[in-house]
């Protein structure tokens, strides 16, 4: 039985993740920190099926005996600070975990055992301001944020560590990948949760930033998949891992409102305030290498990934609201 530890087990990914592991018959360790407002709502299902040790990206000394006492085959580092607009509220922060934090966690699988296959989720917010589109592994990086910055740093950090000490370390460039499970604060989910809201009479407004921004969106379930593939490889590599296809905001309200059968005109306002800084170009993953190597493509269309993110928040707010709850 191989184990695997999972850093921000708790979030989207890392609850897809440690599912897929788990289907393949690992030991499932996730890492979590030590906090006063814990929240297991994602892996709430798993209880008694993975195991959670606490361990934080900021302390060093914790990492090296996590990787003692777990003794892991695989990790896989999907914890960050991974919301962008908080990254231009606490750019220090974000640093520390999001560049920083890799850096730790490497430095303990070099110390502890270099055998350890490592990933590291890189993210398309590297490359920005872009210099072609669509991008592949060799397209050159333009960071639009701190949190992008970061993620550059974390990225070619694996790369050094790999090239110096022979690691098996590989980093999975990401493009935006949603569910169910997503965070409320992101677009996606702001908008699905906000449509649920207004059909079932809880809202009557949406307010959103810029409608024209677009982003190649796929379902973090298909994601996770090709993070697990890549440490089955004979030789570690950076991968591409996108749909090839982007859409924007307004075409995803469009989709969320008629799936419920509301015009979407008569609900969402724009707001400038919610517009950031420094907006990212056209971001269309090329995701051939991924395609060819990992033999990995995404199963879930665009469509049905909005249709299953409402379906889910309906229910949701459907069951806070006979309860008598705030949505």
């Amino acid at each position: 039985m191989k184990t695997a530890i999972i850093t921000g087990v708790t979030g989207q990914d890392g609850s897809y993740l440690a599912e897929l592991l788990l289907e393949k018959g690992y030991r499932v360790v996730g890492m979590v920190r030590r906090s006063s407002t814990e929240n297991f709502e994602r892996i709430d299902h798993l209880h008694g099926r993975i195991e959670l040790i606490q361990a934080d990206l900021l302390d060093q000394l914790s990492l090296i005996e996590l990787m003692e006492e777990v003794k892991p085959q695989e990790v896989y580092n999907l914890a960050a600070q991974s919301f962008v607009p908080t990254s231009w509220q606490q750019p220090v922060l974000t640093a520390e975990f999001t560049a920083l934090g890799v850096t730790r966690l490497l430095e303990a699988v070099r110390l502890v055992n270099p055998r350890i296959r490592f990933y590291q989720a890189s993210s398309s917010e590297m490359f920005g301001k872009v210099r072609e589109t669509p991008q592949n592994e060799s397209t050159p990086f333009h960071p639009r944020s701190p949190y992008g910055v970061a993620k550059v740093y974390g990225h070619f950090i694996t790369v050094n560590y790999r090239e110096s000490y022979d690691l098996f370390a590989c980093s999975g460039i990401l493009f935006n990948h949603e569910s169910p499970r997503r965070g409320k604060e992101f677009v996606t989910r702001k908008v699905t949760y906000g449509v649920a809201k207004i059909k079932l009479g809880a809202e009557k407004q949406l307010a959103l930033g810029n409608l024209d921004s677009a982003r190649d969106w796929g379902f973090a379930g298909d994601y996770v998949e090709a993070m697990w593939r890549m440490l089955q490889q004979d030789l570690p590599g950076d991968y591409v891992v996108g749909t090839g296809q982007a859409h924007s905001v307004r075409q995803l309200v469009e989709l969320a409102f008629g799936h419920v059968g509301l015009d979407w005109r008569e609900h969402v306002v724009e707001d400038p305030a919610l517009i950031r800084p420094a907006e990212v170009d056209h971001l269309i993953a090329d995701n051939r290498r991924a395609k060819q190597e990992l033999g990995w493509s995404p199963r879930t269309s665009f469509e049905e990934l909005v249709r299953m993110m409402v379906e889910a928040d309906l229910k949701r707010v459907s069951q806070s609201l006979a309860a008598g709850e705030r949505v």
